[in-house]
């Protein structure tokens, strides 16, 4: 190495060491400022404020009522329809047949196009087009590029107004009903679920009635256009569209597919009383169904309130609370995280709106901890009837009720679904609104009082799937117990 290297080498490095001494002197007289460690559980956040867009609301000549909303980010339109229908039509004999006609309306073609010919077409027009009928509605949905709303519409407009339930496509909807029906008892909860479902309400009430290969089997072609011509009629269906359009053109269009479709006799939603409202005070109904599994599935709780009913939100909170919040929950913590007994549990308050709702709790346990599962659910139902709620408990339920608020109001779809499904059970339009600043003003008093009136310990429903041999003796504890013997099915 020369001098004239050794020269440049040693320049290099004495201003490789200036440049970190200035670092070093720079980062020594310019200190930072300390940083706040916050525990994430101690944040508190001010409740999430929004306006949502409104829906335009227009009724039809036929009767036939639109909810309309603009978005124009994509180049697409949703369509919705919620029809006054169900399964509470079903005859005796023919349970299942409501289900059947939803199923069939979108596969079963129209009287102007085959089902062949349908399906062909919207897989053409890259549209998803679907019918279903439930307990207390039906509905349909059609989603379609924006410049193929024309044709999808009709389409849409032919399977809601003249079906054909295409013969064909009954019979293999049938088929397939009917194995689903075979497969019913495979997975132990579902068969919790529906048995449960028929102890509050009674096996013949529509919340609860099942299908049966023979009632399936007694369906007729005939009886699905009987269905759909007595019971699905335009002043019976209430409208959404949501995307990409003008409103004045979407009307015109509307007017032009569905408009000349007449006005019927729309059924009024009747239900049948439930035949097992009330137990009487001290007295559990104790249930079990013999399954060869390694686990017992439970199911406990009993018939709750109406969404209308003034303590509605006190009791969505004490649900909460309960076990409704998974990891945060009293139910939750207690039987999975400290004692270690399940590593699922729950529970769950459904509201209804024309007949009461039911409020449960729900458990996968070992055989052995069966007893002290069941026993550990009735404690923290007590509790809540014993004694108030915790401020803490309170504030984080109310947090979550009220930010969850926004996720109701996410997308205009869902703005327009929310609106028709108020209008279409009779309650305000603004009653989710209404619902959050009652939960905002509640006390724990508040939620200790609607727990001692609508939670009833010494009136609990229990039922239990597992080993017959093990689950009777165990049970005992509870109450009289009577085995479900389940019908085969095939």
């Amino acid at each position: 190495m020369n001098r004239r290297m050794i020269a440049s080498a040693s320049l290099t490095v004495l201003l490789v060491l200036a440049s970190l001494g200035e670092c070093v002197s720079l980062s020594s007289a310019v200190q930072p400022s300390p940083v706040t460690q916050t525990d994430p559980r101690q944040m508190r956040f001010e409740p999430v404020q929004f306006t949502p867009p409104e829906p335009e609301r227009v009724v039809l000549e036929n009767g036939m009522v639109v909810y309309l909303l603009e978005d124009h980010e994509l180049p697409l339109v949703t369509i919705t329809a919620m029809i006054r229908t169900g399964a509470w039509l079903d005859p005796p004999d023919k349970i299942g047949l409501a289900t059947l006609a939803g199923a069939t309306m979108r596969t079963g073609g129209t009287q102007h196009m085959s089902a062949a010919e349908v399906d062909e077409e919207l897989e053409q027009l890259a549209a998803s087009l679907s019918v279903g009928i439930g307990v207390e509605s039906g509905s349909a949905m059609l989603d379609v590029l924006k410049k193929d709303l024309s044709r999808g519409l009709k389409i849409f407009a032919d399977i809601l107004m003249t079906p054909a339930f295409d013969p064909a496509r009954v019979e293999l909807a049938k088929l397939q009903a009917i194995e689903g029906i075979r497969r019913r008892q495979d997975q132990p909860q579902s068969i919790a679920g529906r048995e449960f479902a028929k102890l509050l309400y009674g096996p013949t009430h529509p919340f609860a009635r099942e299908s049966s290969v023979e009632s399936v089997s007694r369906i007729t072609r005939e009886d699905l256009l009987a269905f759909h011509a007595k019971n699905v009629h335009p002043n019976g269906i209430i409208l959404g569209v949501t995307g990409d359009f003008e409103k004045t053109s979407m009307l015109a269009l509307l007017r032009m597919t569905l408009g000349g479709w007449a006005k019927g006799a729309v059924p009024p939603i009747v239900l049948p009383p439930v035949a097992s409202d009330e137990t009487p005070a001290g007295k559990k109904v104790v249930r079990f169904i013999g399954k060869g599994i390694s686990q017992t599935h439970l199911r406990v709780g009993h018939l709750s309130l109406k969404e209308d009913d003034p303590d509605y939100p006190a009791l969505s909170l004490l649900n909460d609370i309960l076990g409704g919040s998974s990891f945060r929950s009293r139910l939750f913590q207690d039987i999975r995280t400290q004692r270690g007994l399940a590593y699922s549990v729950r529970s769950t308050l459904r509201a209804g709106t024309r007949e009461r709702g039911a409020w449960s709790m729900r458990a996968e346990t070992k055989v052995d901890s069966t007893q002290e599962a069941i026993n550990r659910l009735m404690a923290n139902v007590e509790r809540l009837r014993d004694q108030p709620v915790t401020d803490a408990e309170l504030e984080e339920a109310k947090e979550a009720f009220v930010n969850s608020f926004v996720f109701s109001f996410a997308s205009p779809a869902s703005i327009v679904s929310r609106l028709i499904g108020l209008e279409y059970d009779g309650l305000p339009k603004d009653f989710l609104q209404q619902l959050r600043d009652k939960v905002v003003k509640l006390t724990k008093e508040d939620l200790q009082r609607a727990a001692r009136a609508h939670v009833h310990p010494d009136r609990l429903r229990i039922l239990a799937v597992g080993p017959p041999q093990s689950l009777a003796p165990v049970l005992s504890a509870f109450g009289e117990v009577e085995e479900i013997k389940l019908p085969p099915e095939g």
